[in-house]
């Protein structure tokens, strides 16, 4: 089995880096095998283990050599909203980075340092962009997303809404 990994990060708080994984690990569990790896020290998800038939949780205690040898078809992780020890061993054993932002000036400016970091750590092909907490029909909403493509990384066709 070739375990499929997810990394779900970003420089900000606030982005909704564990509700993104936690619904992204929800969905794919319908089909798949799946579980979560929470890095973020808050252990939000940490402390739903338990709550779901179908999903393993693990706490931050789980190594980055030992990512790949746990026996699922898809490994989410959750990380912090900084940066941490791990997070280019992390980034660089992900087969898909998501990065979650929501359409503000704030989040922008963080999105960008956190994809800059990214991109000189493992390939663009790698990396997503996802808008969370949208506001529908706003201009700033398209503003933020505008300036994201200049980004270069792929941004997910999927708004998530507020």
């Amino acid at each position: 089995m070739s375990t499929k990994v997810i990394m779900i990060t970003s420089q900000k708080g606030g982005t909704g880096k564990s509700h993104i994984c936690l619904n992204l690990a929800l969905n794919l569990a319908t089909n798949a095998s799946v579980a979560i790896v929470d890095y973020d020290p808050q252990g939000s998800l940490s402390n739903l283990d338990g709550h779901f038939v179908d999903i393993k949780i693990y706490g931050a205690s789980v190594t980055i050599s030992e990512i790949r040898t746990l026996p699922y078809d898809f490994l989410i992780l959750d990380t912090p909203p900084y940066l941490f020890d791990a997070t280019e061993g992390l980034a660089r054993i992900s087969d898909l980075i998501v990065i979650p932002t929501k359409a503000s000036i704030l989040d922008t400016i963080a999105v960008s340092k956190t994809v800059e970091l990214l991109k000189s750590i493992t390939p663009t092909d790698r990396l997503l962009l996802v808008l969370n907490m949208v506001k529908a029909n706003t201009t700033l909403t398209d503003t933020m997303y505008r300036e994201l493509k200049t980004f270069g990384v792929a941004i997910a066709k999927t708004r998530v809404s507020d």
